[in-house]
């Protein structure tokens, strides 16, 4: 395993100093993570990337590769309305390069609160701790780039497309990647979704998880690899959803492509935003109307001449449902950013928590804020 080099102790603590002066209490993560959740949080693509661990039984789990999803389960089962957290710990991905380290440390910030109130104030704080941390590692050449997942979902709204189609669109915001795939089968008529998945489309839930179960019991089926009747069911169901949605025009294909392409400072990009949407835009100019309390509270500590917008930015995992950012290094490029972070609060109830919750957080790569880093 490729292990990231050790940055300078008072560097650590130097990027770490704004996160610990936020009053945030100090969290941990277990070592160990259950598998079957980050797929379902990242897609089974993300196994790849994932060192994964097979206990006697069958049971899979891997090495964390994030504390975000720990971080929230443990501050649901502490049962507390609010909380503010602060880590620092190693992480494992497979970077698939050579040069790329599959060890390597984060440090990071969650807070969470009850429902209710304006969460812009919230993802301001969050973007400029994060802004902070990175700064204090020495670098002169970041940038903060700046993304919206529930914008995308408004400016989907704005073009009027049909309810599982637009569905469909708004599951991948998220996920640039997958998004992609969606645009380029214009006109295309999606693949069966097969029978199984038909059927249990028509069932709830529990349903379908049942009559998941009863199939295998006939078939003499075993599962393994620790996914449930439940959580297949759900991928089926899914599958058999895209299969009924129709495909994009080429006209709303072109729409999507001009608002995933903007790529400025935010003032500009919002204004083009507005140029390229639909009729029915009453969503996204209240959803832009938010980001004016966010870029005033930003300009307090990161210069204006350093900040983009760009819809596409997305993250490995799909959870992030508003606010997405990200603070880059000229010298390292797009894809090794020094931070990341955003909005995440659909997160919570996927793991039990309550519906109405809210969180926002943020990580730093260290040895990337470091001047001497090159990772």
């Amino acid at each position: 395993m490729r292990i990231e080099p050790t940055v300078p102790a008072d560097v650590l603590a130097a990027i770490r100093a704004p996160l610990e002066a936020s009053g945030a209490e100090q969290a941990d993560a277990p070592l160990l993570q259950p598998l079957n959740l980050l797929l379902e949080l990242a897609g089974e693509a993300m196994r790849a990337r994932l060192f994964v661990v097979q206990a006697e039984g069958g049971a899979e789990s891997c090495l964390r590769p994030d504390f975000t999803a720990a971080i929230a389960r443990q501050h649901i089962e502490g049962g507390r309305a609010a909380g503010l957290y602060w880590y620092q710990g190693a992480a494992f991905r497979s970077a698939g390069g050579e040069d790329r380290p599959e060890e390597f440390v984060q440090l990071g910030l969650e807070m969470f609160s009850p429902g209710g109130g304006a969460v812009e104030a919230a993802d301001a704080e969050i973007a400029a701790l994060a802004w902070r941390a990175a700064e204090a590692g020495g670098r002169k050449d970041l940038s903060l780039w700046l993304g919206d997942v529930a914008l995308f979902g408004a400016f989907v709204e704005s073009l009027d497309l049909p309810e599982t189609l637009a569905g469909r669109l708004k599951r991948v915001a998220g996920r640039p990647r997958l998004l992609w795939a969606e645009l380029s089968r214009t006109g295309e008529t999606t693949a069966a979704g097969g029978a199984l998945a038909g059927l249990l489309a028509g069932l709830s839930e529990a349903q379908a998880a049942a009559l998941l179960e009863e199939v295998w019991a006939l078939a003499g089926v075993e599962p393994v690899g620790g996914r449930g009747p439940a959580e297949i069911a759900a991928r089926l169901v899914r599958k058999a959803e895209a299969a009924e949605a129709p495909a994009l025009t080429e006209a709303q294909a072109d729409a999507i492509r001009a608002f995933m392409a903007i790529d400025d400072s935010p003032p500009y990009a919002f204004a083009r935003m507005r140029e390229v949407s639909g009729a029915n835009d009453g969503a996204l100019k209240a959803a832009l109307a938010g980001w004016d309390a966010r870029l005033l509270e930003l300009g307090r500590t990161t210069p204006a001449e350093r900040v983009r917008f760009t819809p596409a930015l997305g993250h490995a995992f799909d959870y992030y449902d508003g606010l997405t950012f990200e603070v880059r290094s000229d010298a390292l490029g797009p894809e090794r950013p020094v931070a990341v972070g955003g909005r995440y609060d659909s997160l919570l109830p996927r793991l039990g928590g309550q519906s109405e919750a809210r969180a926002v957080g943020c990580m730093v790569r260290p040895w990337r804020a470091w001047t001497g880093g090159e990772a």
